[in-house]
């Protein structure tokens, strides 16, 4: 497993790998949010939490047709098929090395973009907290559409479809949590729910992907 999330990663560092991607859509969204919706600082400091959390979400989903399409090309997943590695095991490594590449450097971000859209000081800290929680989420639910459409011709679009429905729950209890934080009310239900979704995606994706991938392998 640990070998696999090095040349994951390393797969990710390299020029194409779509590491740097996320982060530079992130940016884009959040400096054309002002143009679109004006320069009122009232107004952007009352949707920026929404606002850097849809970001981050479309960031996640812009590089999840990379995740497995070329280890399709290359036959490394029916190497990964016929491993002694549990493909469960090898799926979850690389919904981590996902989230070490996109998720993580999106939250680390959020709090420099978050000054650009007026961010109420309170909501730093929750904004930061909710994406920590969240993102990983996202990285997991996104291995189980990539499984789901690995091999299918343009099947970015059809990957987006699969996913964005499933990453509505994760949006919904981050986003509220994140502006609960920056109005300085209690934000621990939405945490508290969207821990509990992160956690159930974790348990049962990894399964579901698998056992998708079969399928697709076949």
């Amino acid at each position: 497993m640990k070998a696999l999330l090095i040349r994951d990663l390393k797969l990710a560092f390299r020029a194409g790998g779509g590491f740097g991607l996320g982060l530079a859509f992130f940016l884009i969204v959040t400096v054309l949010v002002p143009f679109g919706v004006g320069p009122q600082s009232e107004l952007l400091a009352r949707i920026a939490s929404g606002i850097l959390w849809l970001g981050a979400l479309l960031a996640c989903l812009l590089s999840l047709d990379r995740l497995l399409a070329l280890d399709w090309e290359d036959g490394t997943l029916d190497l990964l098929a016929t491993s002694p590695l549990p493909l469960e095991a090898a799926l979850s490594t690389k919904a981590l090395a996902h989230w070490l590449t996109t998720g993580l450097p999106l939250v680390l971000a959020s709090p420099v973009l978050g000054i650009l859209l007026n961010l109420p000081g309170a909501g730093y800290f929750w904004l930061v907290i909710s994406l920590l929680l969240g993102t990983p989420a996202l990285s997991v639910i996104g291995i189980f559409g990539a499984a789901l459409t690995v091999g299918v011709k343009r099947g970015g679009l059809l990957l987006s479809l699969l996913v964005l429905p499933l990453y509505v729950p994760t949006l919904i209890f981050g986003a509220e949590a994140a502006r609960r934080g920056a109005a300085e009310l209690d934000p621990t239900m939405p945490l508290l729910m969207l821990a509990g979704i992160t956690a159930g995606t974790i348990a049962v994706m990894p399964f579901a992907s698998a056992v998708a991938l079969r399928v697709n392998l076949r």
